[in-house]
């Protein structure tokens, strides 16, 4: 066997309907390619066990996708490894404009046996569903967004402006929507449609955000998710959100390494003796991310304990509480820093500020997890 133990690599192009398969033995032999598999469970039970029939150590790879993990489930639960990479890590020629499902599998398979490939994080099946579950609250949040500007779109063609209050989407604003009447049939019905539709969104959400309130009380990062919305600007659905995407905070190393995974951290393009930094990479989970970004903006105003947080911080124990008002004095003045004397742009403080928000997440997760830490927070 070769150094980590295997005999063979295989990478498979998963499709929804098909599996490209090729195999990379120890060595530095070619890979060869082995055709296509339906995509089915007996079809790669077939797979695993006619390529591990000598008592060979294999070890396949396939990129993350729409498919899922269900393949990587079977196959792991067959005793062999599995793997699935990062699509926008894969090493890529730029010359190389031909693709398809036998040459994709065959790089995966060579690059696999190389380790040039990077592994992500798999959710457990408990974590899966919560992922579910929140991702579907936000989709259905989405779509009553683009209700209500649909919405809006039709009254605004129509003259009709809403001054009786100061905000939209409130029991005033509902009750004069309803006193809206247009001079043609069709138009009445086109109206209460739209309006029909906005209370139908916001009913699913609030349903979906019901569902979320009750998973969390079994929910086994439950005291994790606690522990975060001691943070300013981080409520329920984004202290969930954060958890489900990516799991326990705590098993990466050091914050630096979670704010890298996350894509916050500087893209940088140098060369020789010259360096040029640019945006975040945006590599990693753009659901996470954006939630960070999202909290950033709380920390725009002057650091205090309101009402609201205390009400929050009841029951934390004396370590998250510190942690998170140290979190406050850093980042409120860190803002206010960036904004008033270097003259940023808010939107680059914001996500400076979510950057280092991701550094405090790591620091709760830590003392959750009773796991040692060194982690300045007085800078």
């Amino acid at each position: 066997m070769d150094d980590n133990g295997y005999e063979a690599y295989i990478g498979l192009d998963v499709h929804k309907d098909t599996i490209a398969v090729a195999i990379a033995p120890k060595g530095r032999k070619a890979p060869e390619f082995l055709g296509e598999i339906p995509n089915d469970p007996s079809a790669v039970r077939q797979l695993v066990h006619r390529l591990g029939k000598a008592g060979e150590a294999l070890n396949f790879c396939y990129e993350a996708g729409p498919c899922g993990y269900q393949v990587y489930w079977q196959i792991r639960g067959l005793g062999c490894c599995c793997e699935v990479v990062a699509p926008g890590l894969i090493p890529r020629k730029p010359g190389d404009r031909i693709k398809t499902d036998r040459r994709d599998a065959l790089k995966l398979a060579r690059l696999h046996r190389a380790g040039e490939l990077t592994a992500v994080w798999v959710p457990e099946a408990e974590q899966e569903a919560m992922r579910d579950l929140t991702r579907a609250r936000e989709d259905a949040k989405a779509d009553e967004q683009r209700a209500r500007q649909r919405l809006n779109n039709f009254l605004l063609r129509h003259g009709r402006k809403f001054e009786d209050g100061k905000s939209k989407w409130t029991k005033t604003h509902f009750r004069w929507l309803e006193t809206q009447k247009f001079e043609w049939p069709h138009q009445q019905v086109v109206f209460q449609e739209y309006l029909d539709t906005v209370r139908e969104r916001q009913t699913r959400t609030a349903g979906l955000l019901a569902q979320m309130q009750q998973a969390l009380r079994v929910w086994s990062l439950r005291p994790m998710a606690e522990a975060f919305m001691a943070l300013r600007g981080i409520d329920l659905i984004t202290a969930m959100t954060l958890l489900a995407e990516l799991g326990d905070l705590s098993r990466f190393d050091h914050p630096k390494r979670l704010m890298a995974y996350l894509g916050l951290t500087p893209s940088e393009h140098s060369s020789g003796g010259r360096q040029q930094r640019g945006g975040i990479t945006k590599s990693g989970n753009s659901h996470a991310r954006r939630g960070l970004v999202e909290a950033a903006w709380a920390y725009r105003f002057p650091a205090r304990k309101t009402a609201h947080l205390q009400k929050r911080l009841e029951g934390a124990s004396p370590a998250v509480q510190q942690i998170a008002w140290a979190a406050q004095k850093r980042l409120c003045g860190r803002y206010r820093k960036l904004t008033l004397e270097r003259g940023k742009p808010k939107q680059k403080v914001c996500t400076a500020v979510a950057r280092e928000l991701a550094g405090f997440l790591w620091a709760l997760s830590r003392e959750i997890s009773g796991q040692p830490y060194a982690m300045r927070t007085d800078r």
